[in-house]
C-alpha cells in the first residue's frame, strides 16, 4: 500500500485521523527528517504493517539512509527498554532498579543518525508504548540538545495520529 493508498482507506468514521495525518506531517515545528522519522518510528512502533508499510514508502524518499536507520533502531531499542523500565517503575520491588538491565542497547550510541532527532523518536516511541520512565529521560535528553517544548509536542503529535490508525488501518477488513 502507498501512503496516498494509505490516506484514502483511512474509514469515515476517522475523519479526524485523516486530517490529522496531513496536518501532523507538515508541521513547522519539525524539520522533515524529524517529522518522517517520527512517523517511521512509531509506525514500527504501533504494529500495523500496513500502516509502517506506507508510511515506510513515503518517508524512504525523504529520509537519508542514516535517518531511515535511526528511526527504526529507535523503535527496536525502545520495543525493548520500554517494556524492562516500564516493569521497574510498575514493581512496587525496589531491588529490580539496583540489578543491572544486561540487554544490549549498542543502537543507543551507534544508529549514526542526528542525535537530537534520534533522541526525539526514541521519545515518541516511548510514548506510544506508554512508558514513563523514558519517556521522561528522553523528555531531558531532547531539551539537553536543544530541542524546545513546541517540537517535541509535534512529535508526539505524530506519535498520537500513527498509534491511533494503527488501530483503523485494514481493522474493517479483518473484522
Amino acid at each position: 500500500m502507498t501512503y496516498s493508498e494509505l490516506v484514502d482507506s483511512i474509514p469515515e468514521y476517522a475523519k479526524d485521523l485523516k486530517l490529522n495525518l496531513s496536518n501532523v506531517m507538515e508541521q513547522s515545528e519539525l524539520t522533515a527528517q524529524q517529522a518522517w522519522g517520527t512517523a517511521v518510528a512509531c509506525s514500527l512502533a504501533a504494529r500495523n504493517r500496513e500502516l509502517y508499510g506506507a508510511v515506510l514508502s513515503e518517508a524512504s524518499g525523504k529520509l537519508t539512509p542514516q535517518a531511515l536507520f535511526g528511526a527504526r533502531a529507535a523503535a527496536a531499542v525502545m520495543g525493548m527498554n520500554n517494556i524492562f523500565y516500564r516493569f521497574r517503575h510498575f514493581a512496587s520491588n525496589e531491588k529490580y532498579g539496583a540489578l543491572p538491565a544486561r540487554l544490549r542497547m549498542q543502537s543507543i550510541r551507534n544508529h549514526g543518525a542526528d542525535p537530537a532527532d534520534f533522541e526525539l523518536w526514541c521519545l515518541a516511541v516511548s510514548a506510544v508504548n506508554g512508558c514513563q520512565v523514558c519517556v521522561d529521560s528522553h523528555e531531558h535528553a531532547v531539551r539537553e540538545k536543544g530541542l524546545n517544548e513546541e517540537t517535541v509536542l509535534a512529535a508526539i503529535r505524530i506519535a498520537a495520529t500513527m498509534h491511533a490508525l494503527a488501530a483503523v488501518v485494514g481493522a474493517d477488513e479483518a473484522a
